[in-house]
């Protein structure tokens, strides 16, 4: 077999084409473009090009006047580390378990390659300026020519096509740490009708509306550079968000605010062959952002390896317009949900297989940071917010379908309206049907057996049909299948277990004929996350001594992570039962152990609050030198200071 022949078929392997094989081997290559991604954290489309009138981003706006403007783009998750690992893979987080889940370590299998070392290998040279975050065992350093605050296209040799990925952390999270001033004023917002209509949260929403004003021109700095290196006409220049913006009930939740990003593309005219329309084109069909490494391989001219489930939005090939767009959520930093979405850019259709836990969990670095939520959070407790505004803090349903062109806000359910019946039926359909084509890992607990994108293809272990079946049957919450839920309690099954258990907690008191298994249970199963979801349910069946005491052994040191953080979301949502508790309670409160160990700690200081009475939402905020120093640096983005570092 010749030289070629081998590195041909090595190159198939890695999911290379012609384009890969040429540039590895010395011969060639076909003219490439150059590509900048400029990522912006946490954003809505609270931008003119989108039609927003309050906006003030020209620079995004004249982007999107010669480029191409995806208006139904969306996040595959409505949190930074899931939806990036989706970015930097290609693959569905919750196809590759625990990346689903908020600040975890999934481990990409090592046959699969990520998209810069894919397209490094067809002869690109690849820049990440600097945010991470991949949710994943890759290491940043050995995937990208150059990883980190100096990375610049000006660093690329010259004569080679360069890939540059830009992040910006203006718009990110802890921006909303102060107030800033701008040319938006609180009076001039509109307020969502889920929210009240409040001083304090008009300010964020003018503060945010400020910020985008700021991070657009960081934009236009950076665009400004390129033109001024002469690289414009060369350059194929990518703009949108890492995910949906971080208002309330944005970031972290799986509505339109949290999962709607801005996306637009500029294909300058010498490469107007790969662009999906032409200049100043709007395309309404759904995208994600999963389908960004596809895009790239595309106008690279590399095959899309199959565990990549995107679609290339432009390029030398251009996938079918999608029907619908997915998105998720699992562990949000310290906080369980278990939330699958999916819309075809008119209707959303949400289903919440958790829906005994109410919307808006508390989240210790959602309400230190944002003043929005710790306003919104008192005035719930001080009974003065109507029912819609209310329902943030109230248990969920199983479904929700909302019209997003008569109701943007999402308040008004359609579920149970005949009309929509129809829509219900073909979303549930195409939820269900998706869920099952990537293997959604979500019905695992976190840390257990079977987590991982191979691992979960075994029936033996992770019997996904049937688990789904089953985490329906206990979300629609129905008495009559407590005796299942009490049969599969004795499965050899683990997730089959910790689902009949989390059915009978739906349950509450008509759980009461199943009390002996769940005792059983407790002293006996061999799996601790079925044993903290036991003894959650016992508690509300009125047993709640033994089962206080496995909570409070299971919190504490040295379980594994996942386990403390599962025992501490029972004990937080088991009321004054958990006071024997206690004394773990505040010796994690306490703790001065590194990070492994921020969720307990965030967890205990608010459920020791609740516990002894002292609880006040107002004064979780940062102080001032601790919000200033969360804006600084701790998110892992590019600010202000260092987007200027590069003058035109």
């Amino acid at each position: 077999m010749s030289h070629t022949r081998r590195q041909a078929m090595a190159l198939g392997a890695l999911g290379l084409g012609a384009a890969g094989l040429t540039a590895a081997s010395g011969q060639t290559p076909r003219a490439m473009p150059n590509i900048l991604w400029l990522v912006s954290e946490d954003n809505n489309p609270y931008v003119g090009a989108y039609g927003d009138r309050l906006a003030h981003t020209p620079h995004i706006d004249a982007l999107a006047k010669k480029g191409v403007l995806f208006r139904n783009a969306y996040s595959n998750a409505p949190v930074c580390a899931p939806s990036r690992f989706a970015m930097l893979t290609g693959i569905n987080p919750e196809s590759c378990s625990p990346a689903q889940h908020m600040r975890a370590e999934a481990k990409l299998p090592k046959a699969f390659r990520t998209y810069p070392e894919l397209m490094r290998a067809a002869g690109y040279f690849c820049i990440n300026n600097p945010k991470t975050d991949y949710n994943s065992d890759v290491a940043p350093a050995a995937i990208w020519d150059i990883q980190g605050i100096e990375g610049h296209w000006r660093k690329a040799p010259k004569g080679k096509p360069f890939l540059c990925v830009l992040n910006t952390g203006t718009s990110h999270e802890s921006q909303l740490c102060a107030a800033k001033a701008g040319a938006v004023t609180p009076d001039q917002v509109r307020i969502p009708a889920f929210l009240p209509d409040d001083p304090v949260i008009r300010q964020d929403y003018a503060t945010y509306y400020n910020i985008m004003t700021a991070m657009d021109q960081e934009i236009g700095n950076w665009l400004a550079q390129l033109e001024a290196d002469g690289l414009a006409d060369d350059t194929i220049v990518f703009y949108y968000g890492d995910n949906g913006g971080v208002l309330p009930r944005s970031k972290r939740y799986c509505y339109e605010e949290g999962l709607r990003v801005p996306l637009v593309v500029y294909v300058p005219p010498k490469w107007r062959h790969l662009a999906p329309a032409a200049p100043g084109s709007t395309i309404d069909a759904p995208v994600t952002l999963i389908d960004l490494p596809p895009t790239l391989l595309s106008i690279a001219g590399v095959a899309q390896p199959p565990q990549m489930t995107g679609s290339p939005l432009l390029g030398l090939r251009v996938g079918r317009r999608r029907q619908y767009a997915f998105g998720f959520r699992d562990r949000m930093d310290e906080r369980y949900d278990l939330v699958r979405t999916v819309t075809d850019g008119r209707w959303r259709y949400i289903r919440n297989y958790l829906p005994h836990r109410p919307l808006g969990q508390h989240v210790g670095f959602e309400w230190s940071v944002q003043k929005s939520y710790r306003q919104w959070n008192a005035l719930h407790l001080a009974g003065k917010l109507d029912a819609r505004q209310d329902a943030f803090f109230q248990p969920k349903v199983y479904e929700e379908l909302y019209d997003l062109t008569a109701d943007p806000d999402e308040v008004n359910n359609l579920i149970a309206s005949p009309a929509s019946a129809p829509v219900a039926a073909r979303l549930r359909r195409a939820l269900d049907q998706h869920m099952l084509a990537i293997n959604d890992n979500g019905f695992l607990p976190e840390g257990s057996v079977g987590e991982g994108y191979f691992a979960s293809r075994d029936r033996a272990v992770y019997p996904l049909p049937a688990l789904m079946r089953l985490a329906a049957a206990a979300a629609r919450r129905e008495p009559r299948n407590v005796n299942r839920f009490r049969q599969l309690l004795r499965s050899p099954n683990e997730a089959t277990r910790f689902w009949a258990a989390r059915g009978l907690l739906m349950l509450g008191g008509a759980a009461a004929p199943a009390r002996p298994d769940l005792e059983a249970a407790l002293a006996a199963d061999p799996s601790d996350h079925v044993r903290i979801v036991v003894a959650e349910t016992l508690v509300g069946l009125g047993k709640p001594q033994r089962a206080v005491e496995v909570l409070a052994r299971l919190a504490d040191e040295p379980s594994p992570l996942p386990v403390r953080i599962q025992a501490f979301d029972a004990l937080s949502c088991i009321g004054a039962a958990a006071l024997p508790a206690l004394p773990v309670i505040r010796k994690t409160a306490r703790s001065t152990v590194a990070r492994d160990a921020e969720y307990p700690k965030r967890m205990a200081t608010y459920l020791e609050a609740v516990l002894t009475g002292a609880y006040d939402p107002m004064a979780e905020g940062l102080s001032e030198a601790a919000c200033q120093g969360s804006k600084k640096g701790g998110t892992g983005f590019m600010g202000p200071a260092e987007s200027a570092r590069w003058p035109s």
